[in-house]
């Protein structure tokens, strides 16, 4: 179960506890820097707060958890890229780094040290750790990379890069916006019904339609071999919750972020074979 830290600028999910290989984790709005609508733990730089008070929630994230050497933070798009963080991509350079990160909504690695992030306010975080073959992912599924599948993209991509196989895969999903507060146009539910989703399950009508994204993304998990048992559902709604998230349905598009991360540390033990 995903609980607060003692000080509540954590999420930390129950993955942490079970692997002591992992830090897994959620930013709540409080104790950092920022201000206004940005208030006060936003980690983001691309939502418009100040560049100094995102740098300053980002020194105290990294003091908050095991020392990451990065934290990895894509600029997403609502896509489907998934890259690779591998020796090459920790050997660039800053900028060439940056570059690299433009336009990717999921990242994966096994390369210890490197905390892969994704930035959401009401999307869907999913983070995944293949026990077996010691890698991780961090996913940004809004609804439009749902409908892409952009979860069964990224496991798909493990499979080939690493040999990961579902079955081995544990994942977190993270705060977001709740079925009962989705609520969305004829052509949102049209898209999920023409890629495939059973819309009996991830959907209902009470005057607009209101779409399940954690269903729906739990289902994607499923379909790639990940035992029900591995899934960690935080259950918290963004919108619903918003005094400790942010939610952009809540307070607009030029709100702060919830940065969730997943962190391989270095191994502590042989593994599995």
């Amino acid at each position: 179960m995903a609980r607060f830290s003692a000080d509540k600028r954590l999420l930390v999910y129950g993955l942490t506890e079970s692997y002591a290989d992992i830090f897994c984790f959620s930013t709540t709005r409080h104790g950092g820097c920022s201000t206004g609508e940005y208030a006060s733990f936003n980690c983001n730089h691309y939502c418009g707060d100040s560049p100094q008070a995102v740098m300053r929630n980002r020194e105290l994230l990294c003091s908050l958890m095991p020392r990451p050497d990065a934290l990895v933070i894509p600029h997403q798009i609502h896509g489907t890229t998934v890259r690779i963080i591998d020796e090459n991509f920790v050997s660039l350079p800053d900028k060439e780094k940056l570059s690299c990160l433009e336009s990717v909504d999921a990242l994966v690695t096994n390369v210890a040290g490197q905390c892969l992030c994704v930035s959401t306010a009401d999307c869907v975080p999913v983070l995944c750790y293949d026990a077996r073959r010691r890698a991780v992912a961090a996913i940004h599924a809004g609804w439009r990379g749902t409908v892409a599948r952009i979860v069964e993209h990224t496991l798909r991509l493990m499979a080939d890069v690493y040999g990961t196989d579902g079955r081995d895969v544990h994942a977190c999903i993270g705060p977001s916006i709740s079925p009962e507060a989705f609520e969305v146009g004829d052509e949102v539910w049209q898209a999920f019904r023409d890629s495939g989703f059973p819309m009996g399950r991830i959907a209902h009508r009470c005057g607009k339609w209101h779409i399940d994204l954690w269903e729906a993304n739990r289902l994607q998990l499923l379909a790639c071999g990940v035992c029900p048992e591995n899934i960690e559902l935080s259950g918290v709604c963004t919108y619903g919750s918003n005094e400790d998230f942010f939610s952009a349905r809540r307070q607009g598009v030029h709100s702060g972020r919830i940065l969730s991360g997943i962190l391989l540390r270095p191994l502590l033990c042989q593994p599995l074979e």
